[in-house]
């Protein structure tokens, strides 16, 4: 029996090397830079459109609504806390999902990568992604609330520092956890998807189309693994860009009643308010996310820190 203890603390140990972990890191945070400008103009859009419906109803009277009346720049307002984020999330995100990787191989799965017969376990990467938005909710919760915050000031030009005062001034420190279960329902079921499906595509891209080039093969997958999370996670990113942008609301307790709200005000459609905007931005921003993590590891392995 402590034989398999010891195997099993020195394959968590071999996962968590510090080579491989800052590989990780490295290639999560080259590949959110491309997916957060790449991604930026309609995330504002989106947030808009699910805060204030009445004002705007579409992607394109937003986005020309947006440009004329504050410049084009203000459709990357938030672009540098998002970037900061966005690097950190993933850089959780994708470092929890390859250590789990490294550390529960999957029998099943060949060593030789080129050889794809038999189709990769497919619940793994799903409890996998799983697993890895709980931790990620955790470490981006603060820096969602601010964004929610500052991208529905609509007109003010209120800073990310403004609004984080204001936040301290009126809740404390609390203010930096609201809607901390908000942001579990979403990440929980959108990782899962997210890397779930991103091994799904990978797998069926390579086995039906082999002539792919492998660039091209990140590219679409991470895309339409992208548009397949946020299709699956939409529902819950409604109610929790409202609570988080709101300055009355809990940290634990406040979501539910907000989605039923939501639900009875704008009927079901409503929970999938902004669902256009986040699929148009899905795409191309996943797309550059897993497209720069894929290069990111290969510069990191032939230039940075050779095996």
């Amino acid at each position: 029996h402590s034989s398999t203890q010891n195997n099993f603390t020195m394959s968590i140990s071999e996962a968590a090397n510090i080579r491989d972990v800052t590989k990780d890191i490295f290639s999560a945070t080259i590949g959110s830079i491309c997916c957060c400008y790449v991604g930026q103009p309609l995330d504002t859009v989106k947030v808009r459109m699910q805060t204030s419906p009445q004002l705007y109803p579409n992607i394109l009277v937003t986005a020309k609504k947006t440009v004329s009346e504050e410049g084009a720049g203000a459709l990357w307002k938030g672009a540098v806390p998002t970037a900061t984020g966005m690097a950190m999330e993933n850089a959780m995100a994708f470092g929890v999902n390859e250590f789990l990787k490294r550390a529960f191989p999957d029998p099943d799965a060949s060593q030789d990568d080129n050889i794809i017969d038999r189709p990769p376990s497919l619940w793994r990467p799903f409890a996998m992604g799983t697993i890895t938005g709980c931790c990620s909710a955790l470490v981006l919760l603060p820096s969602e609330i601010i964004k929610a915050k500052t991208q529905v000031m609509v007109g003010t030009g209120a800073s990310s520092n403004d609004v984080v005062k204001k936040m301290f001034q009126k809740q404390g420190i609390k203010s930096m956890f609201i809607g901390l279960d908000s942001q579990l329902m979403r990440d929980g079921p959108f990782y899962a998807v997210f890397f779930g499906g991103y091994e799904m595509f990978c797998y069926g891209f390579k086995k039906y189309t082999p002539s792919m080039p492998e660039e091209l093969v990140y590219f679409m997958s991470g895309g339409f693994a992208g548009m397949l999370g946020w299709t699956v996670a939409m529902p819950f990113d409604v109610p929790k860009t409202n609570v988080q942008s709101r300055w009355d609301t809990k940290v634990v307790g406040s979501y539910f009643p907000e989605m039923i709200k939501i639900a009875k005000q704008r009927g079901i459609s409503g929970l999938y308010n902004g669902l256009g905007p986040t699929l148009v931005r899905a795409f191309p921003a996943n797309a550059a996310l897993f497209l720069g993590v894929e290069t990111g590891k290969k510069v990191f392995d032939d230039f940075l820190w050779k095996k």
